[in-house]
Parts: C-alpha cells; structure tokens; sequence
C-alpha cells in the first residue's frame, strides 16, 4: 500500500513515515498542499493522511480539490484539531476517517488498511499466479500449496509485479515504488530481493531481461 502523507511537522511526518513502514505500508512524506498536489498528480496512491493546519492552505480545502480530481481515494485526517464541530465538518467535507493526535500507529495503520479495503470493496486481496498464491496485505504466501515465508520487501515486489499483469516494470520504477520518493536506497536492494523470491520459489518465479526490467514469471489467474 502506498499512501500520501501530508504533515507540516517534520519530526511528527518521520515518526509516521516509520512506524508504517513496519506494517507494510510506503509512505510519501509532504510537508505542504502545494507539495501533495503535485505528487498527486505525478503518482499513484491508495489512500491520503492529511493533517490540517498546513502552511500554505488549509487542509480542507486540499481535501477539496482531491475530492475533485479523485472521489473515491481514501482520506483519513489526523490533526490536533479535537473539538466534535471540526470532526463534524472534517467527515462532511469529504474525509472517510478522522483521528486526532495523540495517536497510536497501530491504529493508524489498522484504519488505513480497513479503509482501502472498505473502498475497494473486498475482504482481502489475493493474488494467484501458477504455484503461488500471495495475500499481500497480510504478507502470507503459499507455494505449491505450502506457506512460505516471504519478507515485507519481497511481498510487495511480487505484487508489483503482479499488479503489472505481464508487462515489463523497469527497475526504477520498482524501486521507486517499493521504497517510496526520496528514500534512500542500496544499489544492489532490488537484485537481493530478487534473488532471495527466486531462492525461495523457483527461478521462473520472476523474468529479467536487460534494457526492459522484470515480471512476474507465471500468468495470473483468471
């Protein structure tokens, strides 16, 4: 899951950008409305925190104009504003959740993942393709019928690939889209993942060829 993050305070957007990243959720970390229009407009996202007191405009009226572009993208406030009349107008202005700072990560993140499942309209995802069958939320995989254990990384590099449905993704792209913008990445991360899915579920698990990037090795599922 990647999520838009949107937090003036950068000790408090560091803290967040953290604790998620330990259930399984990339976080994009802005500090400003300008800053997340413009990363809305350039990537794709499966929900929005947004706090509300932002430098340059005010979170709701950010909420505005996402609700414009993208009606059914998950938001969730977080703010310091408490007061039932700010929740109140938060929920009607279009946010899906509101939770208010102090808060505990693991509820943050169990709201996020209820929400893209709530909009999504499904229980859980799973992926199957060939021998493998892979719930990427949970990060449970089973191979040819037996659980495997699989690490956060490799999970959501099969369900990236997956997610391409045969096309080739270059491995900018894949690293980009696991580690999130401006995070600072190992330049041997990717082959080491790679290497690690193929050890574990057979070396057709993922196909490589220079110049192109890399796919997932068996076809989905119909």
């Amino acid at each position: 899951m990647r999520v838009l993050l949107v937090e003036d305070d950068e000790l408090i957007g560091k803290g967040i950008v953290a604790g998620l990243r330990k259930h399984g959720i990339i976080v994009h970390h802005v500090s400003s409305a300008e800053e997340a229009d413009a990363a809305h407009a350039e990537e794709t996202f499966h929900a929005l925190v947004l706090d509300l007191g932002l430098p340059d405009r005010d979170g709701l009226d950010l909420l505005g104009s996402v609700r414009t572009v993208e009606p059914q993208l998950p938001v969730l406030i977080l703010t310091a504003r408490d007061a039932i009349e700010h929740k109140l107008k938060g929920l009607h202005e279009g946010a899906d959740d509101y939770m208010v700072k102090p808060f505990d990560l693991r509820e943050l993140a169990a709201r996020l993942h209820a929400l893209v499942r709530r909009t999504q309209g499904r229980a859980a995802q799973v992926i199957s393709a060939g021998p493998l069958r892979l719930e990427p939320e949970s990060g449970l995989a089973w191979f040819q019928g037996a659980s495997v254990t699989l690490s956060r990384r490799e999970v959501d590099l099969l369900a990236q690939l997956a997610s391409a449905d045969g096309r080739w993704v270059p491995p900018d792209m894949l690293n980009e889209r696991l580690y999130g913008l401006g995070e600072e990445i190992g330049s041997n991360a990717l082959n080491v993942h790679i290497h690690n899915i193929r050890r574990k579920l057979g070396a057709e698990a993922i196909q490589t060829v220079r110049g192109l990037g890399y796919r997932l090795g068996w076809r989905l599922a119909s």
